[in-house]
């Protein structure tokens, strides 16, 4: 079977991504307006841009449909160009989930989940306490892919500080048996990481 993507809609486009670019880790991003008003929610297209300077790097995506306004994330980080990309694991997964939900501007989601912020190190936006992992980032730049519907945008974030739980970090390693994390599917679907294989790569055969 060959697809052509021009051909399909926004939404069996959406559908065949989620689906097969699995599993996705989560970048639960908290956020501040001017006015100090917090936000956080979490995204799924979200993957490392770079070691030196350390980035992080989201998608927030423009909704199928009608038009709407910037997600509260993108507004925010327009207007205080800093944020911080927790990590999310088993025990934060239910109100990573919760913090999904779109609420009416203006009203925070650490309330609505039950989530406490804490101050960060480095920039005005806090941290979630219950994370086992945070990334305080300042904005690098925003790439608008398309800002239509079922378009989106990249928002790059250099690292300014890591928090991280002790039990979590150990001779320079990260232990995934402590982190606990969790990975995106399509539809309501989630996975843990629960069962791994090693795999050595290969030298050329002339060496």
């Amino acid at each position: 079977m060959i697809i052509n993507p021009e051909e399909l809609t926004h939404k069996d486009r959406h559908k065949l991504m989620i689906g097969s670019v699995v599993p996705r880790p989560i970048a639960w991003v908290s956020t501040m307006d001017r006015a100090g008003n917090l936000n956080i929610a979490p995204y799924s297209f979200f993957t490392v841009g770079a070691r030196e300077p350390m980035t992080l790097i989201f998608c927030p995506q423009v909704p199928s449909g009608e038009p709407r306004d910037k997600k509260d994330t993108l507004a925010n980080i327009e207007q205080v160009p800093e944020f911080v990309v927790n990590i999310t694991g088993e025990e934060t997964a239910e109100a990573m989930n919760m913090t999904a939900t779109i609420l009416p501007h203006g009203r925070s989601e650490f309330e609505w989940a039950g989530i406490t912020p804490v101050p960060s190190d480095t920039i005005r936006v806090p941290r979630v306490a219950e994370a086992p992992m945070a990334y305080e980032c300042f904005l690098q730049r925003i790439v608008t892919i398309n800002d239509g519907p079922g378009g989106g945008y990249a928002v790059f974030g250099t690292v300014k500080r890591i928090h991280i739980r002790d039990d979590i970090y150990q001779d320079g390693y990260v232990k995934l048996e402590m982190l606990k994390p969790i990975g995106r599917l399509a539809g309501n679907s989630y996975t843990r990481v629960t069962d791994l294989f090693d795999m050595v790569r290969p030298l050329p055969s002339d060496q």
